[in-house]
């Protein structure tokens, strides 16, 4: 495929792009000439829309539900409502989730009727007495509910990915099954949909509440927040957040709750998405026979109010423990502006598009902050165009700040060359041409057409590369100048103490039955549906990839058959354990000029040709990858070839990057999701482990310019191997490589690599580190025996069954039964190479109030696992399909071949797994459970507020050190 005839076809497209009718299978819809998803829009009698996408490259189908209704939609005195809803929509109906509904109705009644009083009472006295009430009523319910069912039958069906969200305009319902259970999947759904059950709602609602409190605790979440409420005076998108405030999730209503559920899921609001490997003929039958029942009616729609311009810039200050950045955003046209859109997604590619943009150029590669980005936020009504940024050591957020506005102002200068919007186009055609082979990217474009503009402007999204390679230079410039000017939100994001954090108080609630041993009528129903068979396939290492020769260099070649894209690896056995430099190396050389060419030209060239290349040196590898267009191989092999061994010294980018880096290092320690996973190390490996083994800060200083670049000049003298998938025969690439990249005729001697052997736990111990929030997070983490991969099939089962996804063990009890938690799961981890050793590790984030029953919960768990034959059955089915619908194509043939190798098997050790599954019985994964797990010395990781969490409380579980973030991070 060559660029040009490529981008003259797709201009001729162009001319042919228009909505077209056609009929099959009984059913009218329509569809888009030469659209690249060849996506069927079909509307049913009853108003509900279904869009299909067929790809045929995997058997499975990623599936997307929505609806038209969001935070926008909440009522005023009722927000996060939508939130709500969606996790009730997972508790089932009166068919699915209840082991009696004449049973259980009368006490469902009685708690909607319990917190529509509670709504409308002030006095906390009377308050904590209806919550008793409610609490008490909540018990007896939960008595005849089946919890998770719902999540039971997908996983039965084979479904991954199950999850939902809400966002301001839509909700969204997400599953990825296998493409033999459209039937199973459609019933389910459809069921769901018909006449949902509140159920379980006090212990979700805590759920929620966690939620909120993770969010109070998350800096970046406060900033998007303020930064929408200033945008947005008058407009939900601001004065709505999609979770609720704190007050009114304290006063949920039920009733408010199903109203909404009334008036927006309806079929003229609602559309169905499927894109993968189905007969598009038999899915709208069967859809259109399961939704029928849906009856249309008037949609309430949210009425926008048109906001006053901004006239001078609003700055807002949000306060919290994370490092500082700055923000500045601006209120654009919405995504009915057609023209206004593609106009804004060229700007925002000419400020940031990752290689040859103005942030990229002149702010990033000549690192004048620590890092700068751009990019758009679109709904319906307005769009967002952010720019942020974050300081270097000793920079103000003023200093960043008017960097970033002088960019916007080299952009309203039109002090840009004009190619670069060729090159935007021809990248956002690559980027189009790697999407359609992803299930998920279809149906989420699809959906996201839905949501924005019913489809109605599906004509504009198919051809919206192409109009951008309409625009002007002019209409670039006339419209920056239009629209950005001193009408911004300013908002400094400062390290610091936020006393005016709240939290959603943890109401007292006592553990119900989730009667995990019980089945409804209706999923013995679902299960007993039949279903076409997918037999597993298996990788054949000595057929499914070519092994040659490159020089003295092995390479591992597969053909790509699908289109022109090409991606070329040259892999090497050492990383940051065999030079701790290897790393810095990396990151040095995209500063680097050479002879022939400046920083600056080398990644406008590459992005040019729609290419592009990453070094990246992680512990045991490096690893160089270059990929894009075949017909640019020679040019892009050779341009990186050339800025490998002729890059030249820069001392001023290596100061820089050294200065960047420390603050970096220093952000870093603001991080709590860093400080948790250097606590996880530090618990495995000891106090020096993989993830402090940094230069230290003297190391860092010490390095020298031509170091690195002596290191980047001989990179291709230590043994690699070249790794290719690409349409171009693995004779004609080798000869095409061996053209620019030199072999040696002998390898250089590779550094001896450090080792990190993980440590016994020989008693309990809990490792303590301060950070300012109000949630705790905890980590158990315990070193097991070294790998068998006889194992494999039991860990899997185990780890399906006891801790691994919304329907498990752990989840159904610490979230669904106790409601101690958001987040929590359990897992025993299989160790990446042969002779390393399994880890145990489990989680749970809590609000501080509950650490302690959080705690207690999960050592239950760890030292008696619950026996469900049901729930054990339903993991067992649930793996077998998920390997059965696997497929392992393209370049992760050869990355699963070199994984696999790394662990000593030498074939696809899913075969053995699959074969051994049905053989696996709950006494053995119990066996496997005690031995491995059960009263074992743990090791405790935490990482809370020691404002909120007492220390003495958490010598019960172990001798207690707290940790410096010296010692965590190792600089």
């Amino acid at each position: 495929m060559l660029l040009a005839s490529c981008i003259i076809q797709l201009s001729i497209a162009q001319q042919k792009y228009e909505w077209k009718e056609a009929k099959s299978g009984g059913y009218t819809y329509k569809y888009i000439t030469n659209d690249p998803m060849q996506a069927r829009f079909y509307t049913l009698k009853n108003g509900l829309t279904v869009i299909l996408s067929v790809n045929k490259k995997d058997p499975r189908i990623q599936t997307l539900i929505g609806t038209r209704a969001g935070s926008n939609n909440d009522p005023h005195d009722h927000t996060g409502l939508a939130h709500y809803l969606e996790h009730l929509l997972f508790k089932g109906t009166e068919q699915f989730g209840s082991l009696d509904w004449a049973k259980e109705k009368p006490y469902l009644d009685n708690i909607e009727s319990l917190y529509d009083t509670y709504n409308h009472t002030t006095d906390v006295t009377a308050r904590k007495t209806i919550y008793h009430k409610i609490d008490s009523v909540s018990g007896l319910a939960a008595k005849y509910a089946i919890a998770n069912e719902y999540d039971k039958m997908m996983t039965g069906m084979g479904a991954q990915g199950t999850n939902a969200h809400t966002w301001v305009e839509e909700t969204i319902y997400e599953e990825d099954i296998p493409s033999n259970a459209i039937d199973k999947y459609l019933a389910v759904q459809s069921e769901r949909f018909k006449d949902p059950v509140f159920r379980l709602f006090h212990t979700e609602l805590e759920a929620v509440y966690e939620e909120k409190n993770r969010g109070l605790d998350n800096d970046s979440r406060k900033s998007y927040e303020l930064m929408l409420s200033s945008l947005f005076p008058t407009h939900n998108y601001g004065q709505q957040s999609t979770i609720g405030t704190v007050e009114h999730l304290k006063n949920p209503s039920l009733k408010a709750i199903r109203q909404f559920y009334n008036s927006y899921y309806v079929p003229n609001n609602m559309a169905i998405v499927m894109a993968g490997d189905f007969n598009p003929d038999y899915v709208i039958r069967k859809i259109d026979e399961d939704f029928a029942y849906m009856k249309a009616k008037p949609v309430p729609e949210y009425k926008a109010p048109v906001e006053a311009p901004i006239k001078a810039p609003i700055v807002k200050e949000v306060v919290g423990p994370d490092a500082e950045n700055v923000m500045i955003a601006f209120r654009m046209p919405g995504a009915l502006d057609t023209k206004s859109s593609v106009l804004l997604g060229v700007i925002s590619e000419i400020m940031n598009n990752g290689k040859a943009g103005l942030l990229d150029l002149n702010i990033n590669k000549a690192q004048k902050v620590l890092s700068a980005s751009a990019g758009v936020m679109g709904w319906k009504d307005y769009a967002v165009f952010q720019l942020s940024g974050k300081p270097k050591q000793g920079q103000t957020l003023d200093q960043v700040k008017d960097l970033l506005l002088g960019q916007l102002e080299i952009l309203k200068k039109g002090q840009f060359d004009e190619t670069l919007v060729k090159a935007i186009v021809n990248n956002a055609k690559l980027s189009e041409l790697q999407g359609l082979e992803n299930n998920n990217n279809r149906a989420t474009s699809l959906m996201d057409g839905f949501i924005k503009h019913r489809g109605q402007n599906w004509l504009s999204d198919v051809t919206y590369v192409d109009n951008m390679g309409k625009v002007t230079k002019q209409q670039i410039v006339d419209f920056a100048n239009k629209y950005f000017n001193n009408n911004y939100v300013l908002l400094y994001k400062r390290k610091g103490e936020d006393k005016n954090i709240e939290k959603v108080e943890k109401p007292t609630i006592t553990p119900v039955e989730i009667n995990r041993n019980d089945q409804s009528a209706f999923l013995k129903k679902v299960d007993a549906m039949p279903a076409t068979s997918v037999q597993p396939q298996w990788l054949d290492f000595d057929k499914d990839i070519q092994k040659g020769k490159a020089g003295q260099a092995d390479v591992l070649y597969v053909q790509n058959k699908d289109n022109g894209l090409f991606r070329l690896y040259y892999r090497f056995d050492m990383g940051s354990w065999n030079n701790k430099l290897l790393p810095l190396a990396a990151q040095y050389l995209q500063f680097l000029s050479t002879d022939k060419y400046t920083s600056e030209q080398i990644s406008r060239e590459f992005y040019n040709i729609a290419c592009s290349f990453t070094v990246s040196s992680g512990n045991e590898n490096t690893v160089i990858a270059i990929s894009g267009l075949q017909e640019n191989f020679d040019k892009a092999v050779a341009l990186f070839e050339h800025l490998l061994t002729h890059c030249q010294v820069n001392e001023d980018a290596l100061a820089a990057l050294k200065g960047r880096i420390g603050k970096s290092r220093t952000d870093s320690k603001l991080n709590k999701g860093n400080i948790m996973k250097g606590l996880a190390n530090y618990a495995m490996y000891g106090a020096k482990n993989p993830f402090n083994n940094a230069l230290s800060q003297a190391d860092l200083d010490g390095v020298t310019a031509s170091q690195l670049t002596d290191m980047l000049h001989s990179l291709g003298n230590y043994k690699h191997t070249v790794i290719y998938y690409g349409p171009q025969s693995m004779n004609e690439m080798i000869a095409a490589v061996q053209k620019e990249h030199v072999i040696p005729a002998s390898w250089k001697e590779t550094p001896p690599q450090q080792k990190f052997d993980k440590i016994d736990q020989a008693k309990n111990q809990v490792l303590f580190v301060n950070y300012d929030m109000v949630q705790t997070e905890v980590n158990w983490v315990r070193n097991n025996e070294a790998y068998n991969p006889d194992k494999t099939a039991l860990v899997s089962m185990f780890n399906g069954y006891f801790g691994g996804g919304m329907g498990s063990i752990v989840f159904q009890t610490i979230r669904e039964s106790k409601a101690l938690a958001y987040s929590t799961y359990a897992f025993y981890s299989t160790p990446d190479k042969k002779g390393a050793r399994y880890s145990t590790v489990a989680y749970v984030g809590s609000q501080a109030d509950k650490m302690n029953d959080a705690i207690n919960g999960m050592n239950e768990l760890l030292n008696d696992i619950p026996r469900s034959d049901k729930l054990f059955e339903t993991a067992r089915q649930s793996l077998k399909q998920d390997i059965e619908t696997e497929r392992i194509t393209q370049d992760g043939i050869i990355f699963t071949y070199l994984a696999d190798q790394k662990l000593g098997l030498q074939e696809d050790n899913r075969k053995q797994v699959y074969e051994k599954i049905d053989k696996i019985t709950f006494d053995d994964v119990k066996k496997f459970h005690d031995e491995e797990l059960a009263n074992k010395p743990y090791t405790y990781c935490v990482v809370a507020s020691d404002k909120r969490v007492n220390l003495d409380d958490l010598k019960k579980y172990g001798d207690v050190k707290v940790l410096t973030l010296e010692e965590v991070f190792g600089y």
